[in-house]
């Protein structure tokens, strides 16, 4: 999906006929006006659905939170994740959108893949199994573990491409060495799960292993992935899909950030049974400068979920981002907390030029009423504050 019109016109035509089937996604799209959604822009007027309420929702509703638009029999595959999640998979032809992401890493028709992603519960395995399928590819179903038994049929299956997490393609290349085993077959990787720092990719690539990583979560599938430069390279940043429609939002609320501006992924993909809509995924990243078609992300910068527990009580990000909003006069604003005399105590940092002279105090007022507690309130120039996507920072010292 893109902002072209092309694109948005079957986001529209999706959301109509989804929306009686899919209870969770009518209530969503309550009071809004589907034919008005002419960019992705006019997505702000919809409520984001949190990945970090979705646990509660289906407890609430099982087994899907009313999300699912047909029975949950009639699903090709049930999991459950951590966190006491659950997700489907729908029947068809890599429908988690991995394909693209494989044919990145260099991934042909006819090769051999080595499948280290879980198949246990967790849909982590089907995910890449499904793209490599969908390319003409053969899978070893090897899942994570078990490593003697899968260096054994890397040596003698000869596949040419591993998937997995990063470091555990190192586990094998190490044990291969110290048990004599020749895996120099395999020659490209699609890793994830987990951090790909620059050493290990270095390492990896040292070893004659081409290795590329791709952004994918249980409930969306691929959102984005590495592709080459010109030199051959990993291109700076991310690839989204065109599968899916990527927001970047103020971490906690859901109006959308400028662009170079740290915030939340919000990703839509209207799957036919399983549409998730402006789903927060609770991570932070980034667009790179370019068009919204074939848009570019910096990739993985952390986490949005900020809670901070203070005086006993919790606040939201959210809530700050509530604050900032009731006072138009502000810009970027963020939360901190600190230990003042053996208590916590909260400073509201805002942006602002000129603020007038009771400003400071009405903004104050709102914090409390906003999070029933008191806090002082500071202004700094527009743009002072750092470009991190951070709502809330606990500056407390942790012993």
């Amino acid at each position: 999906m893109t902002d072209q019109s092309a694109g948005m016109a079957a986001l529209r035509e999706a959301l109509t006929g989804l929306r009686a089937q899919s209870p969770a996604l009518g209530r969503q799209l309550e009071g809004v006006e589907i034919g008005a959604l002419l960019s992705r822009a006019d997505l702000a007027r919809v409520p984001v659905l949190r990945k970090s309420d979705l646990a509660a929702r289906q407890r609430a509703a099982p087994p899907f939170g009313g999300l699912a638009a047909i029975e949950a029999g009639r699903f090709k595959r049930l999991f459950a994740s951590p966190g006491s999640l659950f997700e489907p998979q729908d029947y068809g032809d890599d429908v988690w959108g991995a394909a693209p992401a494989l044919a990145a890493a260099g991934l042909e028709a006819g090769e051999i893949v080595v499948n280290c992603f879980s198949y246990h519960l967790t849909p982590g395995g089907f995910i890449m199994e499904t793209g490599a399928h969908a390319l003409g590819c053969a899978v070893i179903p090897a899942g994570p573990g078990n490593t003697e038994q899968t260096l054994q049929a890397i040596a003698h299956l000869k596949p040419t491409t591993y998937c997995g997490p990063p470091d555990f393609l190192k586990i094998l290349l190490d044990k291969a060495g110290e048990a004599g085993l020749d895996v120099s077959c395999i020659r490209k990787a699609l890793v994830s799960g987990a951090a790909l720092p620059a050493t290990l990719r270095a390492e990896l690539e040292r070893r004659g292993v081409k290795t590329r990583q791709a952004y994918a979560t249980a409930e969306l599938g691929v959102i984005a992935y590495e592709t080459d430069a010109a030199d051959g390279a990993a291109a700076p940043g991310l690839q989204v899909s065109d599968s899916v429609l990527l927001e970047i939002v103020t971490p906690g609320g859901g109006d959308p950030v400028a662009e170079g501006k740290v915030g939340e992924v919000v990703v839509t993909r209207l799957s036919a049974h399983y549409p998730l809509l402006r789903f927060a995924t609770g991570d932070l990243s980034a667009f790179l400068p370019g068009p919204p078609e074939g848009a570019r992300i910096k990739g993985w910068m952390g986490r949005a979920d900020q809670t901070a527990k203070i005086k006993g009580l919790f606040v939201h990000p959210q809530q700050v981002v509530e604050v900032g909003k009731r006072h138009p006069e502000l810009g970027a604003v963020r939360l901190i907390v600190r230990r003042e005399g053996e208590q916590d105590a909260m400073i509201l940092v805002a942006e602002a030029s000129n603020p007038r002279s009771d400003l400071a105090q009405d903004v104050a007022a709102t914090l409390q009423s906003v999070t029933k507690m008191r806090g002082a309130v500071q202004f700094v120039a527009p743009g002072a504050l750092p470009n991190d996507g951070k709502v809330i920072a606990d500056e407390r010292p942790t012993q």
